[in-house]
């Protein structure tokens, strides 16, 4: 199973330059998490019935032209794997745990070889509109922790008993490695002590950032730069873009790497690929 993540920052802008064509006829990804989509879905009809290879299920945001998450299921693995449409459950939202007015969670389930899969994708605040936003990002973090602990969570303790992997741009750069210039950037949003701590309440608990546990020392790998001063040419970037999937699960991930030279974002996309069974 290839999944590839990425923070197209305006699906129909990313569709325009032609680099959603150039990702899928390079990659062929089975599944593709999606975020800031930008758009409300008929907005996008035309762009939907191109791509109709796939089964596209999206998250709207309530105000227009913002945020938006969505996942792509190509029908050839549904085909390859022995599995229907009707096997696909797709969910927006984080239940009970969080009330997101914003489109910023995506998840499929669905079961395969007799495991339950939760397939998650989420676009984080960025916390740095007010002091509010910030404390909602904060929340956010810890209340997404509790979503994936309950879907992960035995039957028997009151969960779903699903093997998760979630992806998305996270908004945050957990460690000193990951980032281009930590000392300049101490402090602020998206480098800040709090907020990297939630992130280490995560790795804590059982979910594993998959591209760091595979290159624990490496350097320089970043998955966002700014638009400003030529910073991706010059790879002044942060890494924000993630996936995450439980401890016992790592395993089972043939192969992570983040796709530097597809165009069309400030982000790039992160791809993983998953050995089902």
């Amino acid at each position: 199973m290839k999944i590839i993540s990425w923070n197209v920052n305006g699906i129909r802008a990313v569709h325009k330059k032609g680099e959603l064509h150039r990702l899928l006829e390079n990659h062929q990804p089975d599944i593709v998490c999606i975020q800031e989509t930008k758009c409300k879905v008929h907005q996008i009809t035309s762009l939907i019935e191109e791509f109709s290879e796939f089964i596209q299920y999206y998250t709207e945001a309530e105000k227009a032209g913002y945020s938006g998450t969505a996942i792509w299921v190509s029908k050839q693995f549904l085909e390859k794997q022995n599995l229907m449409e009707s096997d696909i459950e797709f969910i927006s939202g984080m239940s009970d745990f969080y009330n997101d007015t914003e489109g910023r969670i995506s998840r499929i389930d669905f079961t395969k070889d007799g495991k339950d899969y939760a397939l998650i994708t989420v676009y984080f605040p960025n916390g740095g509109k007010s002091v509010e936003a910030w404390e909602q990002k904060l929340i956010f973090y810890r209340k997404f922790l509790e979503y994936v602990q309950y879907l992960e969570a035995k039957k028997v303790d009151g969960g779903l008993e699903k093997i998760v992997i979630f992806s998305g741009d996270v908004n945050v750069c957990h460690e000193e490695i990951d980032i281009a210039r930590p000392k300049q950037n101490e402090g602020k949003i998206g480098f800040h002590p709090l907020e990297r701590k939630e992130i280490t309440h995560w790795v804590q608990s059982g979910f594993k950032d998959v591209w760091r546990e595979k290159n624990p020392t490496q350097t320089g790998q970043y998955s966002w730069w700014s638009y400003r001063g030529g910073a991706r040419e010059r790879n002044v970037g942060w890494r924000i873009d993630y996936f995450f999937v439980p401890e016992q699960f790592l395993s089972s991930v043939q192969n992570i790497e983040y796709l530097n030279t597809q165009f069309g974002s400030d982000h790039c996309p992160i791809v993983l690929e998953w050995k089902m069974a």
